[in-house]
């Protein structure tokens, strides 16, 4: 039951991200990185982070794939390249979903931080900061399109909506 919530979650979190990207998308490029004060400054840079951090996230759970040095690494400037990459990363984190049954989720990982530190924890638990994150600052990313767009414009990232779209939950 547990592997089968991380795959709801992957596909949740590539659910989620398509709407975001397609609001972003209704931004000029001013908007699109102007400084509004969040950690990560703008859209651009809070959407770049994410990217960041998944594929940092992903090489410690896999042992593939290139990290950035830096966790506000700009790695594409443009929104159209940015989207591209998005999307590849979320057919990667659900297609490792995918693989995922109980022994895997509670075996250890070993990771170095950012800082060098060393970790040793269980999978699933890593995987609850992971898609913990990403809702984190995408969250961050809505409030932007918000004051950008207005409520209207700024699309519902409600786990629920993805749930009765999915066919998780039904009407009676």
């Amino acid at each position: 039951m547990t592997a089968t919530r991380y795959l709801t979650l992957s596909r949740y979190n590539a659910w989620a991200n398509r709407r975001i990207y397609r609001a972003a998308a209704q931004l000029s490029p001013l908007q699109f990185r102007e400084d509004r004060g969040t950690f990560f400054r703008s859209v651009h840079g809070t959407l770049n982070h994410l990217l960041v951090t998944d594929r940092i996230w992903m090489k410690r759970f896999t042992g593939m794939g290139e990290i950035a040095a830096h966790l506000d690494a700009i790695l594409f400037e443009d929104l159209d390249a940015l989207e591209r990459a998005r999307l590849d990363e979320d057919a990667r984190i659900i297609t490792f979903a995918t693989a995922l049954d109980e022994p895997a989720l509670a075996a250890d990982i070993r990771y170095a931080n950012s800082s060098g530190a060393s970790f040793t924890q269980p999978l699933d638990t890593a995987l609850d900061h992971f898609f913990n994150h990403q809702t984190h600052h995408r969250g961050q990313t809505h409030a932007l399109l918000s004051h950008f767009l207005g409520n209207v414009g700024a699309p519902s990232l409600d786990l629920v909506a993805f749930q009765r779209e999915s066919g998780l939950a039904t009407p009676l």
